[in-house]
């Protein structure tokens, strides 16, 4: 069995991380698993980039590319919208050339594959969900709109008014490409990202599944807060409440605004507040806690640290299609805090192994981290969450999944 793991990148941002583990866990079951990406930044031997100078020249050059139509709408929001659309790409034919029995398909936008491209890959597709896009006219995530449930169009995102406009003929592309497609399996890493795929005028008469990604439970492991903190330099005496993604501060769907306004609530002297995944903004919302912004951290090992040194994760997020940041801390040992919607309710059970506030509710936000905080069984929560993450989510249960799919799938084609 040789599978293809494609992506757009094997580092930047959750979808690539998830990507990339599940590759390494399907070769450490023995599985015969090569990764393609457009971008390639680890040096594993396992992974296909970019064969020469002049293509990674090309492929920074294709997102830039294929934002372009979006331009145009000068009113549009901060939400990334993906049009797919830049010729010249020959991804399919890479892919046919290595003639792997099953092609999984993850976050594929930012000028990697032209959608109707996709209809020339040879071998059966499954294709995971990390956001929106695949079942929408191009938005990565839909917010309240539900118009992917009919035919896009006027979109909210690219604020505009009219029904034929770069949603709606995104729209046409994919329904146009996805009917074409014989051998499609969609996968959905939690329950309410596969509700939507289900609701969808895209994927509705599509086959999709609920898997989660995995995580390596031994490399994401507690480890002794004091030794943690020494390693880290932070004191000893301190509450440390965390919050972390790729471009932490600045995408509006992380919930740092809604994160700030909670802290300014918690009635604690003795708390202080940690940021990963972006540096210090211009605008640091006047925490009253000592804030310490660490940047982007490049390995898991820095990260498991990190967990192990905080009490309280915060994962403040308006929409989360899995979240990998809240099963890492809670692989960890470190209870999360988080609104009860979305992706996040297949992760945290409230009140026992963290927190889910009333989306989105602030109040109720802080109230969760001072519910951990102050809890008269710490210990225990602690405890919850580790066994959540080893039972439901480590590699080794969840590879064997992603195995009895890939064989079904290739019985099916055969």
């Amino acid at each position: 069995m040789q599978i293809l793991i494609v992506n757009t990148s094997d580092f930047y941002g959750g979808a690539a991380r998830a990507a990339y583990r599940l590759h390494r866990a399907l070769l450490n079951a023995g599985v015969r698993s090569q990764m393609l990406v457009q971008s390639k930044i680890t040096d594993d031997y396992t992974v296909i980039g970019s064969r020469s100078n002049i293509e990674k020249a090309i492929c920074k050059v294709r997102p830039i590319l294929d934002s372009m139509p979006v331009r145009f709408y000068k009113g549009r929001t901060k939400t990334l919208f993906s049009p797919s659309w830049v010729p010249f790409g020959e991804m399919a034919r890479r892919i046919n050339l290595l003639n792997p029995d099953i092609v999984h398909l993850h976050w594929v936008a930012g000028g990697m594959v032209r959608t109707n491209e996709i209809t020339k890959i040879k071998a059966p597709i499954i294709w995971s969900l990390h956001d929106d896009w695949v079942f929408t006219g191009g938005c990565h995530i839909k917010w309240s709109c539900d118009k992917y449930r009919n035919r896009c169009g006027a979109c909210p995102n690219l604020n505009s008014k009219t029904e034929h406009d770069l949603s709606r003929i995104i729209w046409n592309i994919k329904k146009s490409s996805f009917s074409r497609l014989q051998s499609l399996t969609v996968v959905a890493p939690s329950k309410w990202l596969a509700m939507c795929a289900k609701e969808s005028s895209l994927l509705k008469d599509r086959r999709i599944i609920n898997l989660p990604n995995p995580i390596n439970t031994n490399l994401f492991r507690p480890l002794m807060k004091s030794i943690a903190r020494d390693i880290l330099c932070l004191p000893q005496n301190k509450r440390f409440v965390l919050f972390g993604a790729y471009t932490a501060t600045t995408d509006i769907n992380k919930g740092f605004k809604e994160l700030g306004a909670a802290l300014k609530l918690i009635q604690r002297d003795d708390v202080e507040f940690i940021v990963f995944g972006s540096g210090e903004p211009i605008d640091t919302q006047q925490f009253k806690h000592k804030t310490h912004y660490l940047g982007h951290l490049y390995d898991d090992i820095s990260l498991a640290v990190l967990y192990s040194a905080a009490d309280v994760m915060v994962v403040p997020s308006i929409q989360e299609a899995f979240s990998q940041t809240t099963v890492e801390s809670m692989s960890c040992g470190t209870p999360v805090v988080a609104f009860g919607a979305t992706g996040l309710l297949d992760i945290v059970d409230h009140q026992k192994n963290g927190y889910l506030a009333k989306p989105y509710e602030i109040d109720d936000l802080a109230k969760g981290i001072e519910w951990i905080l102050n809890s008269t069984d710490y210990e225990g929560l602690c405890q919850n969450a580790r066994d959540k993450i080893t039972a439901k989510f480590d590699e080794k249960v969840v590879v064997k999944q992603y195995i009895d799919l890939y064989r079904e799938v290739m019985c099916g084609a055969g």
